[in-house]
């Protein structure tokens, strides 16, 4: 787990598939004791939905300071059956990647929102005609410190609330600390996040979100093997059996993070970390943890 932590979710209604955190629960980080974080079925099939079914891609990427059209343009995929992409994005380059990702989508999406905080950004994006379907767009950030080791690359949550064809949604794109051992901390930030977020206007009369999408670069790692006895596990293709290390699933297991979301099976492997532009372990003298 790590630095890109998931592909894109797709699903119908209440009926979520996919790979990202998501919740009904109006606070979904609270601190109360759990069973962890429930897992689901999850497939990447996703039709134009109707008017009672909503189809949503969810992007998230680590671009660590390098970014070109082409890989955009790939990211975002040219099988768009989605009435949202929602395109979260850390370590992003000094360049207008919002031009970028709107000109790789110009053919049959526009731009609904955007949340920006140095380099970590958050796109919406719907189709051509989804404006007529937003009653409400609002858009927050929180830092919670830190520049990632590089001036400029912050670390926090950047937010967007919309209200499309009448459901009420929040998605939040974070980065969190790095390094294996700084999983409190971890913990705290997601929970300062969850509590911090639109919290200058809350308004208790208001209607409640009803979904919640969490993605990014959440930096938890895979905990008590070292690095080699991992990655022959993963040449193996038994990686699954590295679930159980999961940072992130075991402090949800205790109850510090992440009440009440699902998400789709883990059937990738960790994604961190690799040789820049391949989809090699790193190979470098700073060999470190999988994670």
């Amino acid at each position: 787990m790590g630095n890109f932590r998931s592909n894109n979710l797709a699903g119908k209604g209440s009926e979520w598939k996919g790979r990202k955190k998501y919740s009904r629960n109006e606070n979904p980080a609270s601190n109360d004791l759990h069973g962890g974080i429930r897992t689901i079925e999850a497939d990447n099939l996703c039709e134009l939905s109707t008017d009672s079914d909503i189809c949503i891609c969810v992007i998230t990427w680590n671009m660590n300071g390098k970014v070109s059209c082409k890989d955009l343009a790939a990211v975002v995929g040219n099988d768009r059956q989605f009435d949202l992409i929602v395109v979260g994005l850390q370590e992003v380059p000094r360049r207008n990647v919002s031009q970028l990702l709107q000109e790789a989508l110009v053919e049959s999406y526009i731009l609904l929102g955007e949340a920006i905080m140095q380099s970590l950004q958050l796109y919406v994006f719907g189709t051509k005609n989804s404006d007529l379907f937003i009653k409400e767009v609002k858009v927050d950030k929180q830092s919670v410190g830190g520049c990632g080791g590089v001036i400029g690359r912050k670390k926090g949550a950047v937010a967007i609330c919309i209200n499309y064809k009448g459901i009420h949604m929040m998605f939040v794109s974070c980065h969190l600390s790095a390094h294996a051992n700084n999983v409190e901390e971890r913990n705290s930030q997601c929970r300062h996040i969850s509590h911090s977020l639109f919290s200058k206007n809350w308004n208790p009369y208001a209607r409640p979100t009803q979904i919640t999408v969490w993605l990014g670069d959440l930096n938890y790692r895979v905990q008590g093997i070292a690095n080699h006895p991992a990655r022959n596990l993963i040449h193996k293709g038994l990686h699954r059996l590295l679930r159980n290390k999961d940072q992130l699933l075991q402090e949800a297991e205790r109850g510090q993070i992440f009440n009440g979301y699902c998400e789709g099976t883990l059937t990738f492997k960790p994604t961190y970390k690799y040789n820049v532009g391949t989809n090699n372990y790193d190979t470098s003298y700073k060999v470190q943890m999988i994670g």
